[in-house]
């Protein structure tokens, strides 16, 4: 009898420690599983400047783009040395309203009562307005925060146009298309702005050529550019991009920082400080 006991003792205390085992091993995988899971999650989670503009709301306008909100958000981003040129926005899709194109036409807002471009140019386009680069005339508009490029020789300054030349043939200041005008939009005062030289000829015109492109191979476009003040300031701060053709072949939403490699700029007035160690990731 005393073995028997000692027998069924020793089967318990196997059991429960085959329980206690089991248990262990069930929790270690799951804390595994849910550790690989957090750092999976961390891993995928967008840069701090991306996470800001993910989501975006759209304008309550006939055609879209995005709400005071989200402008607000970008314009609050601080461009920090070693980023990125540009920051997707919703994630890369355009807010705006294909159902919306009607005319070949662009919608050029108001100057604000400090004398910017701050509202959104949208433009309705079709092949016909891709512009020919040969009828391009000398620039004379200085839109606010504009300063010369000839005190020290570099260019830093470009007269930055919201909705290109190149993509604005026969538009005349109005907005309308005139077949007679086959010139793109060029001194035209809602449709300048002071822009880098950096971010208007090495990341605009990126994008401005996907929709040269797509214009070229038959689609029609709508195509919206709105330059981000931050408060009263008079240069922008960068430039909200999107398009999306009727077709779903182009699509993008992306905000550009305005500025510059070895220059800093006081945004108040648009004054430039050379600075070296300003890295811009191209």
């Amino acid at each position: 009898m005393a073995k028997r006991r000692k027998y069924r003792k020793r089967q318990k205390n196997t059991v429960a420690s085959w329980i206690v085992a089991l248990i262990i091993i069930i929790w270690g995988g799951w804390f595994k599983l849910n550790s690989t899971n957090q750092n999976s999650n961390q891993s995928q989670e967008p840069s701090s400047s991306q996470q800001v503009v993910n989501n975006a709301t759209t304008a309550n306008t006939n055609y879209g783009g995005l709400s005071n909100e989200d402008y607000q958000k970008l314009a609050n981003l601080d461009f920090k040395s070693g980023d990125k040129a540009y920051v997707y926005v919703n994630n890369n899709k355009s807010t705006l309203i294909k159902n919306a194109w009607k005319v070949n036409k662009v919608i050029y807002s108001n100057l604000d009562n400090l004398n910017r471009t701050s509202h959104s140019n949208t433009a309705f386009l079709e092949p016909r307005n891709v512009a020919n680069d040969s009828l391009r005339v000398r620039q004379f508009i200085n839109p606010t925060a504009w300063h010369s490029n000839r005190e020290n020789g570099t260019q830093i300054y470009n007269r930055g146009h919201l909705i290109a030349y190149s993509v604005s043939a026969g538009i005349d200041q109005d907005g309308n298309y005139n077949p007679n005008n086959q010139s793109g939009d060029q001194n035209n005062p809602k449709n300048l702005f002071t822009q880098t030289a950096f971010s208007n000829q090495k990341i605009q015109t990126i994008f401005e050529g996907k929709v040269r492109n797509a214009l070229k191979q038959g689609n029609k476009i709508i195509f919206q550019a709105t330059p981000i003040f931050r408060g009263n300031e008079l240069m922008a701060r960068g430039i909200n991009l999107q398009a999306i053709s009727l077709n779903n072949n182009l699509n993008f939403n992306v905000y550009l920082f305005n500025v510059q490699p070895d220059y800093v700029f006081d945004y108040n007035n648009g004054r430039a400080k050379i600075d070296r160690n300003m890295v811009v990731n191209q």
